[in-house]
């Protein structure tokens, strides 16, 4: 495939503390073509922040909901407004290091690939010790699709979820909430032409002090979204 130009879609909310230094961290990657930021009406003065930042590059788009939807309906807005050849998602805290597209890519660009997921429970790469239920909650939710779509992915829920283009062009979005991680992987799966690949990341993962909002409520609808998603579209 050759060099690839790469499109970042950050869905934000409530991110003031994070999201300019995330941003920064974004555009001193030379791969990324863009960065095409949704604020998902952020009330606690991230949109402020985006919108008198002075981060000196045209590669930066923002995008902002009227109201609060959820990351779904965040990655269904930016996904309209990608240019790149390949996408990949990318949350505004730092739990992620954007430095792991460089890896990431490599498949692709290499042809043996069409989606490439960044694993934070595969090993190799440094990991936080982090929540015990949190843990078996993504095992548990990884295991099921793994079950209901004959696949060996460790890491179903993980945000690092790249894309060539005109797979995710292929794609309806139908969650709003985080319901659309399992929803993703769904399609993907259900596709048997699409060759997907992961590889082990880094994951410094926070605490709900530090911001984290997650919680079991989501694993809930991430179940459901498993088993619908296995008979619906």
């Amino acid at each position: 495939m050759g060099k690839s130009s790469l499109s970042v879609v950050m869905p934000v909310y409530n991110e003031k503390s994070t999201v300019l230094e995330i941003l920064n961290k974004l555009l001193r990657i030379d791969l990324v073509k863009e960065v095409i930021v949704v604020d998902d009406c952020s009330c606690d003065g991230t949109r402020e922040i985006l919108k008198s930042s002075n981060l000196g590059d045209e590669r930066v788009r923002i995008y902002c909901h009227d109201k609060n939807l959820g990351k779904g309906a965040a990655l269904r807005t930016g996904f309209q407004h990608i240019t790149g050849d390949i996408v990949v998602v990318q949350d505004a805290d730092l739990e992620y290091d954007p430095q792991e597209f460089i890896e990431m890519v490599k498949p692709i660009e290499n042809g043996v690939a069409d989606v490439v997921y960044g694993s934070r429970l595969s090993g190799g790469k440094p990991q936080r010790v982090h929540m015990f239920w949190h843990r078996i909650g993504n095992d548990f939710l990884t295991f099921l699709t793994n079950l209901f779509y004959n696949s060996t992915l460790t890491d179903m829920e993980t945000c690092y979820k790249m894309f060539k283009k005109s797979v995710i062009d292929n794609i309806k979005i139908r969650s709003n909430d985080f319901s659309v991680e399992p929803e993703l992987t769904a399609k993907i799966l259900k596709n048997k032409r699409l060759r997907v690949y992961e590889l082990p990341i880094s994951y410094y993962g926070r605490s709900y002090a530090e911001g984290k909002k997650i919680s079991w409520r989501h694993g809930l609808g991430a179940l459901w979204a498993i088993v619908k998603y296995r008979f619906t579209d």
